[in-house]
């Protein structure tokens, strides 16, 4: 079984991207060039305040997608309807940076889009003017740690992947040429 040989992303972006968003931009200073600083995943979990299993059940999946523990992070305001108060967890967040950074966003890229069905790449409005660039997904179940087996109730849980950059346009090549799978505009 003969399988074309994977370039890590790290090293994609060291060899291949840099120089051609050098070239494009015009860019001289290598500490100039736009690039990925850390990918920040969020999971809210609002509404498994009640229970205390299922909050750690949901800290431990997150834990198995990103690599790392998650941090639990409280509430900042009350909401009587909603029965929060501050110091309540409502969410989760993992901010990622280095190797892990690269890893996640590579199974990102190669394994989980691809396992979206229907997938026709993702949208280009994701992105701040900052040159952020921010995703949810519904289900966290596309990812290929999690066993749907044990899953009891799917989550939903946003990636945000932070740049480095003058702007949108610069942020978005950045991602283009890493190997995001952006939709193709219909004209």
């Amino acid at each position: 079984m003969s399988e074309s040989k994977h370039i890590p992303l790290k090293q994609k972006y060291q060899n291949e991207v840099s120089q051609k968003l050098a070239k494009e931009f015009g860019i001289k200073n290598p500490n100039a060039l736009p690039k990925i600083t850390k990918v920040v995943i969020n999971m809210g979990i609002g509404n498994l305040l009640k229970d205390k299993g299922l909050q750690d059940k949901a800290a431990e999946e997150m834990g198995l997608i990103a690599g790392q523990k998650p941090q639990v992070r409280p509430a900042k305001l009350s909401v009587a309807g909603f029965s929060i108060r501050v110091g309540m967890p409502v969410g989760l967040r993992v901010t990622l940076r280095g190797d892990r950074m690269y890893n996640f966003l590579d199974r990102l890229i190669s394994i989980v889009f691809p396992r979206i069905r229907d997938f026709r790449g993702i949208p280009t409005k994701g992105f701040d003017a900052a040159g952020n660039y921010s995703i949810g997904f519904a289900e966290h179940t596309v990812f290929p740690e999690i066993d749907l087996a044990k899953v009891d109730r799917t989550k939903g849980l946003e990636v945000t992947i932070v740049t480095k950059s003058k702007d949108a346009t610069q942020a978005r090549k950045l991602l283009e040429y890493v190997g995001m799978p952006f939709a193709k505009k219909e004209e």
